[in-house]
C-alpha cells in the first residue's frame, strides 16, 4: 500500500533534483556568460523548455497527421509561442500520474474501499488528467473562434466603410485592424499581422488564407476567396464586400435563430427534475398534509 506513493515521492524528488542542476550553470559557464552579452531570449524558458521536453517526447504522437492536427487547434487557440507543445505534451505526462496519485492517497487514506474499486477509481483520475489538456486546449479554441466570429461582421461593415471613402483594400485593412481594436483585441492582431505579411512582400491571398488558417473560422476563407475572385474578374470590390456582409451578418442571425430552437429541449431536463417537482410540492404539499392528518383522525 505504501509502495505507490513512495515511488510519486522519488519521483518528485528526482524532478526537482534535475531541475536545480540543469538550471545552475558551471563555473566557467557563469565567467563565459558574464563576459558576453545577455541573450535575448530569457534563460529561464530555455531552461524549462529543456526540463519539459523529454516529458513532452513521452505524449507526444508519432503521426504526422496528428502532429498537424494538433498545432492547428494551437494556432486556433492563439498560442503561437515556439514551446507550447512541449508544455502541452509534458501535461498530458504528467497530470496523469498527478491525478493518480492524489486520488489514490485520498481514497487510501478517506475510505475503505477495496482493490478493484480503488484501482478503478485511480484509473479514473489518470484518465481526466490525460483528456484534461485536450479539453482545455479545445474550449480555449472555441471562445477564440467565437470572439473573431462575433467581430468579423463589424470587420466587414468597417473595410466596406473605408472602401467606399476612396482607401485601396491594404490601406482599408490597415485601418481596420486599429479601429477594431476597441471591440475585439484578438480580430485586431490577425489583422495586423496579415497586414505585416502583405508589407513584407507576400500576396495579399495568401495572407488572408493564413489568417484563415489561424483563425480557424470558415467565414474568413470566404471572405478571402470573394476578395481574390472579385480582384480576378475585375468586379467592384466595395459591392462584394456589401453583399458578402448582408449573407454575414444574415448567417449569424440564422445561427441565433437555431440556438433560439433548441432551447426548448435543452431547457427540458431542468424543467423536468428541478423546476416541476419544486412547483408540485408547493402545490400537492399542503393538500398533502391535510389528507394525512384526516386520515390519521380517522383511524384514531
Amino acid at each position: 500500500m505504501i509502495l505507490f506513493p513512495g515511488l510519486i515521492f522519488l519521483a518528485v524528488i528526482a524532478g526537482c533534483a534535475a531541475l536545480y542542476f540543469w538550471q545552475a550553470p558551471r563555473k566557467m559557464q557563469s565567467k563565459i556568460n558574464a563576459l558576453m552579452p545577455a541573450p535575448e531570449q530569457n534563460q529561464w524558458c530555455k531552461t524549462v523548455a529543456r526540463f519539459l521536453a523529454p516529458l513532452a517526447k513521452l505524449s507526444t504522437p508519432t503521426g504526422e497527421q496528428e502532429n498537424a492536427e494538433i498545432h492547428a487547434k494551437f494556432t486556433s487557440a492563439g498560442f503561437s509561442h515556439g514551446d507550447v507543445h512541449l508544455l502541452f505534451f509534458s501535461a498530458k505526462t504528467l497530470l496523469p500520474l498527478i491525478f493518480a496519485g492524489l486520488a489514490y492517497c485520498i481514497l487510501d487514506l478517506k475510505t475503505n474501499l477495496n482493490g478493484f474499486k480503488l484501482a478503478n477509481s485511480v484509473l479514473l483520475a489518470a484518465t481526466v488528467g490525460w483528456y484534461l489538456p485536450n479539453g482545455i486546449l479545445n474550449w480555449t479554441m472555441r471562445q477564440r473562434q467565437r470572439e473573431v466570429f462575433v467581430a468579423f461582421p463589424d470587420v466587414a461593415d468597417l473595410l466596406l466603410v473605408c472602401i467606399e471613402a476612396g482607401l485601396g483594400i491594404d490601406a482599408a485593412l490597415n485601418m481596420v485592424a486599429k479601429e477594431i481594436h476597441r471591440t475585439s483585441t484578438i480580430m485586431a492582431e490577425e489583422l495586423h499581422l496579415t497586414n505585416l505579411a502583405v508589407r513584407a512582400g507576400g500576396n495579399r491571398e495568401t495572407a488572408l488564407q493564413q489568417l484563415a488558417a489561424r483563425t480557424g473560422v470558415e467565414e474568413i476563407l470566404a471572405f478571402a476567396t470573394m476578395l481574390t475572385q472579385a480582384e480576378a474578374h475585375g468586379a467592384s470590390i466595395g459591392e462584394s464586400v456589401r453583399n458578402f456582409s448582408s449573407d454575414l451578418r444574415h448567417q449569424r442571425q440564422l445561427r441565433a435563430e437555431i440556438l433560439a430552437e433548441k432551447l426548448p429541449t435543452k431547457m427540458l431536463f431542468p424543467l423536468v427534475f428541478f423546476i416541476f417537482p419544486s412547483v408540485l410540492l408547493v402545490m400537492l404539499g399542503p393538500a398533502a398534509i391535510k389528507l394525512i392528518r384526516t386520515l390519521s383522525a380517522l383511524t384514531h
